[in-house]
């Protein structure tokens, strides 16, 4: 059951109604481009449980019109399931997607180390989030017409979340984590703290790792990965096997799909106006 609590609380220069003129960049763009880019501050955060880590935060179009014809947006940041990566890298990608016409309702959740998560807390709160984007506001948002995008641990999430929730319309894994099971596996420092996440290795927790492997469990049919050619930190495991479209990017990296100045940015609005038309 999802709690919606009572209370909304505005945001800081929210009042900003100015455009964001987001740099163009080449392809294969570092963190450090991301973490400095400007944004606008979203419109409301609203809180879907307890813990300071449950809150959601709702970035209006800038136009409102542009949005009425468009479904939600329900971004799932990523950060290696780690609370060190919050919600914040990802303000500049809920500004972009908000200038180009979509509402988008950006969800925190308790993560790895002290803020309390990992499997399965995280997709319970993952879960959670995204049900509380339908009773906000008496119902303003329907799941049928609300898209989950997650990047990275988001994309792995969103795929999970989407596996369960079919009345949603679509799910849009960037970089996703689609088998958790070879990314414990690796050496980079990412994937090294997998165990972290899961509390184990696969070897040590093989039903966990079963039920948290997007490669193992049902997608939802309206699933699209986007996926960049030159990523070395979520390389891509045997897409095919998920048996649901992958947009390959050449020459793109991890992190251009959370910048609004990107190609990488470009190609998923192009899906995300696209998605199940």
């Amino acid at each position: 059951m999802v709690v919606l609590l009572l209370g909304m609380w505005f945001l800081s220069g929210c009042t900003t109604t100015n455009n964001i003129e987001f740099p163009d960049v080449e392809n294969n763009v570092a963190y450090s481009k991301v973490a400095s880019l400007g944004f606008v501050n979203a419109n409301e955060k609203v809180p879907y449980g307890s813990n300071e880590s449950q809150f959601a935060l709702l970035w209006r179009a800038t136009q409102a019109e542009q949005s009425k014809s468009k479904p939600l947006v329900v971004l799932l940041h990523g950060g290696c399931w780690l609370s060190a990566y919050d919600i914040k890298h990802t303000y500049a990608l809920s500004t972009g997607l908000a200038q180009v016409g979509f509402n988008v309702w950006s969800v925190e959740y308790r993560r790895s180390g002290k803020s309390g998560g990992g499997w399965p807390v995280t997709f319970d709160d993952i879960k959670a989030g995204i049900l509380a984007s339908s009773v906000y506001n008496s119902g303003e948002f329907k799941l049928n017409n609300t898209v989950v995008i997650g990047h990275s641990a988001g994309g792995h999430l969103a795929l999970l979340a989407g596996g369960q929730m079919s009345e949603l319309k679509g799910v849009i894994g960037l970089a996703p984590i689609t088998d958790i099971k070879a990314y414990a596996a690796g050496k980079n420092s990412c994937q090294t703290v997998t165990k972290d996440f899961m509390q184990g290795m696969p070897s040590d927790k093989p039903n966990e790792y079963t039920q948290a492997n997007p490669s193992e469990q049902p997608l939802h049919q309206q699933s699209i990965i986007l996926q960049g050619a030159n990523d070395s930190i979520v390389p891509a495991y045997n897409l095919e096997q998920l048996n649901r479209p992958v947009d390959l990017l050449e020459g793109v990296g991890h992190f251009d799909w959370i910048h609004p100045g990107s190609a990488a940015f470009s190609t998923l609005v192009k899906h995300l106006n696209g998605i199940d038309k």
